[in-house]
């Protein structure tokens, strides 16, 4: 029998290396589900609860794999779901194709059902590449482009297969006018940067007395260069969200999290620094980042459009982190510099951890949520990879969370959506099915889909030759970040109709399923229950009550701004008198450890 364009497709996108799709089923690509059936479900077809959830797993495989993440979806309804997890693709740069149905070729421009006007839809979010395939002559061209256009953008790309054209049979484009042939050949490259601008480049870091280096995900690849500029340089270096499993925490020049979810450290080395050299980040926050002329600057990024903002950088080298690095610090000087700026940096990574530790050891109505978290971290496994949703969850995953070489982490970084953490876990165990995967997530996100994606892990469990996938939910009953954003950014109190959640029995809900379901509300359960997770022979929920009076207080916020945020409680908030205690019990902890050090 005659292969259809629908056999064709997966046929190439197996010829690509993919292995897996996430989908949801839909008429709209009946014919590329039959070419399943055929295939022998080769790639595998990974049965989401709803298309956002197939391009949330998409992106979580594209980030902890460094592969293409692939999603698939039927014509109007299923391709509108699939936006919010492309958009998250697209903004975090990671490479991610969507395969879509269309209505038949015949009922197009009819207003004919599920009809949408998918070029217009994707054109935004797929703005490196959106394609429809209207004849099967077409198709090698298109998907090897798109998926091309996906990998040396880092960004999502998107086919369109109407209905009849699946099942049209396929016959390959010939040489002739008008035909495009393709080729599969996805020949490695590294992008450098001239010698002269990385010369200018040298000579700005060389003169530095104060150097902070911020990386983000794009140094992932240059953990090693990094270390070695780091060290010659005597910098400290803080990280992006994005990059926070760039280098490990153990190291002594490593301030952590930069910005609102992160840390005192990071925040003065930005403050105090001379000089600042960026790699692989396009961290949007200024008002972290050396204030405009303090500081000399130079940019390392692979993507000339995304260089030369955020601060007025001097040089800006566009190259790959590893390769450029790697011209860059045989220029760097090697004579010893002054150890002051240095010793001042790990002393005050020192006394922050212990603020931490002193925060997370406060007393919460139930459990304070930092030691939720606190209590994971020595528990790790080394080869855990975690996700974080985003919420307040996100700021005790930025702050408490050791990363040590060999983990992986990630979150939302630029979206900031609510509801990948569960998805993206998903998507890590099918990257890397022999390792355990731990996600954090707010009750506002597990209710949003989280429950539902359950599921997904409850059908795909036994796939993961090691089935750990341990869900920390945290229970507080809130939409905590925002409650804390309306009482710090707008002086307003908790408005309870908009913020309030149900209060949902999630480790039951776990059992129902077959999975571990463990409900923690004592902080002498924490641990255990951690331990019981990490444990478990399949996914295992562990539903922690939090208190959400318990304030993600920003790394550089001062006795008056805690001020400003307490009377806008006190004009009404409902819980106001235990979130004024615990944000002066958390605030306290700074200088219980002694003063801050600060280079001159």
């Amino acid at each position: 029998m005659s292969s259809k364009v629908a056999d064709h497709v997966l046929e190439r996108l197996r010829e690509w290396g993919v292995e897996q799709v996430f989908g949801y089923p839909g008429d709209g690509i009946n014919g590329l589900l039959a070419a399943w059936g055929r295939a022998g479900n080769q790639p595998r077809f990974v049965q989401s609860r709803h298309e956002e959830m197939s391009a949330f797993q998409a992106v979580g495989y594209a980030k902890f794999s460094g592969r293409l993440g692939v999603c698939a979806a039927t014509s109007g309804p299923g391709a509108i779901h699939l936006l919010n997890g492309l958009y998250d693709a697209k903004l975090d740069h990671v490479p991610v194709l969507a395969v879509v149905g269309q209505t038949h070729r015949t009922a197009m421009g009819g207003s004919y059902q599920q009809e949408v006007d998918l070029h217009t839809l994707f054109k935004d979010v797929a703005s490196d590449f959106v394609e429809t395939v209207t004849v099967p002559e077409q198709l090698p061209n298109v998907l090897d482009r798109a998926i091309r256009t996906a990998y040396a953008r880092r960004a999502p790309t998107a086919v369109i297969i109407p209905g009849d054209v699946q099942e049209l049979g396929y016959t390959p484009p010939t040489h002739e006018f008008k035909m495009v042939p393709s080729s599969l050949d996805r020949t490695s490259w590294t992008a450098v940067p001239s010698e002269d601008s990385v010369r200018r480049a040298a000579e700005i870091l060389n003169a530095g007395d104060k150097v902070a280096i911020l990386v983000g995900q794009g140094a992932a690849g240059a953990r090693a260069e990094v270390e070695r500029i780091a060290k010659l340089l005597g910098a400290g270096v803080a990280k992006a969200l994005l990059g926070k499993d760039v280098l490990s925490d153990e190291l002594p020049y490593v301030t952590g999290a930069i910005g609102l979810l992160g840390t005192r450290p990071s925040y003065e080395l930005m403050r105090d620094c001379d000089t600042l050299l960026t790699i692989g980040s396009s961290f949007p926050y200024s008002q972290f980042l050396p204030g405009f002329g303090k500081a000399r600057g130079v940019q390392i990024d692979i993507d000339p459009h995304m260089v030369g903002m955020r601060y007025p950088y001097e040089v800006n080298l566009v190259g790959d982190a590893k390769a450029t690095l790697e011209r860059l610090i045989p220029l760097i000087a090697a004579e010893e510099r002054g150890r002051e700026w240095y010793d001042t940096v790990c002393d005050n990574v020192v006394r922050w951890r212990d603020v931490m530790e002193r925060r997370a050891g406060l007393s919460a109505d139930p459990i304070n949520p930092e030691y939720v978290t606190r209590a994971l971290d020595p528990l790790l496994p080394d080869d855990a990879i975690v996700s974080s949703d985003s919420g307040s969850a996100a700021n005790w995953y930025a702050r408490h969370l050791t990363m040590r070489p060999g983990m992986r982490a990630s979150l939302s970084g630029t979206l900031a959506t609510m509801g990948c953490g569960v998805p993206y876990a998903i998507g890590a165990k099918f990257a890397h099915p022999d390792r355990p995967a731990v996600a954090l997530v707010g009750d506002g996100a597990m209710q949003m889909n989280g429950l539902a994606e359950l599921i997904t892990a409850a059908k795909y469990k036994h796939l993961w030759n090691d089935p750990r996938l341990v869900v920390a939910v945290f229970n507080n009953r809130d939409l905590n970040q925002v409650t804390w954003e309306m009482r710090a950014m707008e002086g307003a109190p908790s408005f309870l109709p908009s913020q309030e959640l149900p209060d949902v029995d999630y480790a039951a809900f776990a059992r129902s399923l077959g999975l571990t379901g463990i409900r923690v509300e004592k902080p002498e359960d924490v641990g255990p229950a951690w331990r019981a997770g990490l444990e478990s022979d399949g996914p295992a929920v562990l539903d922690f009550l939090t208190d959400p009076a318990v304030p993600p207080i920003p790394p550089h916020a001062t006795w008056d701004q805690l001020e400003a945020t307490a009377t806008s409680i006190l004009k009404g908030d409902p819980d106001r008198g235990s979130m004024i205690r615990q944000g002066f019990k958390a605030k306290m902890q700074e200088f219980l450890s002694g003063p801050v050090k600060k280079a001159d």
